[in-house]
């Protein structure tokens, strides 16, 4: 590893967070436009993580209370590390992809142990609908990456993206490619898969008890998990967002840019059908992924195997 791919190690999740952020204020403006409502500026994610960080608590319960959403950070941090960023690669192995997906779902898992401890009886009630719901959409994201890896046969994410140079995978398996789109909707919590939060009825959920540095910390979980939810759909079905020479300095940056788009327009199609929506039940949520979504992925399994085996 020499000095550049140093400073990219460092510098990318600075980068990473800031985008989140910022992906995050362009929600609350769009979504506010479409309500006929003005909305906060752009920026005023920042400014609210600045202002939780500046705060002094008074709550505190226990050290699993404490260390909940420093796990959730630190877990999607070393999650994105692994995924290559419009031809930024960080680490990379074979097996890597299987890597990820423990990693996805142990992240959540920090939070949920940092709410469960509080013994508020909302954060408890949300941990419950998260865990429901990370295991409802988990049967068919893991059976359309598992199409991924077949298809390619390889289980290494950067592997993947450098053979979608010729053709992206959202054109050869345009089912699985629409089931993980279903799924992602779920992984950004956004309606009508926001039931562990839901503000009006179980006042946040899991981070009801939370507040200062540590709803901070929450927060730019949150804002790290949306960048690196969406960019692992780019690079599973959108080629990475490789189209430009990688091996020049301009075709580095246009890559770069291009990603940056793309995992925009995952988000951007999440948020706005959140504006429209209304929020399932919990158990009409886990009906919906175990039936459609799994059928679905199945069928994409099955083309992918058949395809790889003639």
């Amino acid at each position: 590893m020499n000095l550049t791919d140093i400073a990219i190690l460092i510098i990318m999740p600075f980068f990473v967070t800031v985008l989140g952020l910022f992906f995050m204020g362009i929600q609350r403006k769009i979504t506010a436009r479409i309500h006929r409502r003005i909305g906060p500026p752009v920026y005023q994610q920042f400014i609210d993580v600045m202002k939780l960080f500046s705060k002094r608590e008074s709550i505190t319960h226990n050290w699993i209370y404490d260390i909940g959403p420093i796990f959730a950070i630190v877990g999607v941090l070393v999650t994105m590390l692994f995924i290559p960023m419009g031809g930024f690669r960080l680490l990379s192995f074979h097996g890597d992809l299987i890597v990820i997906m423990y990693l996805f779902v142990i992240s959540g898992l920090g939070m949920a142990l940092g709410a469960g401890a509080s013994g508020n009886p909302n954060a408890g009630i949300g941990v419950m609908r998260a865990l429901a719901l990370m295991m409802a959409y988990e049967l068919p994201f893991v059976l359309s990456v598992l199409s991924v890896m077949i298809y390619y046969n390889t289980t290494s994410l950067a592997e993947i993206v450098e053979k979608q140079r010729g053709t992206w995978a959202i054109l050869l398996l345009p089912i699985s490619a629409l089931v993980a789109d279903i799924t992602l909707q779920g992984q950004f919590g956004e309606k009508p898969f926001d039931q562990p939060v839901a503000p009006h009825e179980v006042a946040t959920g899991p981070m009801v008890e939370y507040g200062g540095k540590h709803l901070g910390m929450l927060f730019l979980w949150h804002a790290i998990a949306v960048v690196v939810e969406g960019a692992l759909f780019v690079d599973l079905f959108l080629g990475g967002a490789i189209l430009f020479d990688p091996t020049t300095q301009i075709g580095m940056i246009l890559n770069f840019l291009l990603w940056i788009l793309l995992v925009f327009l995952m988000f951007l199609i999440a948020l706005l059908i959140n504006a429209v929506m209304l929020r399932f039940r919990i158990d009409q949520a886990f009906a919906f992924y175990w039936k459609w979504p799994t059928i679905l992925a199945i069928i994409g399994l099955a083309y992918a195997l058949g395809v790889s085996t003639w």
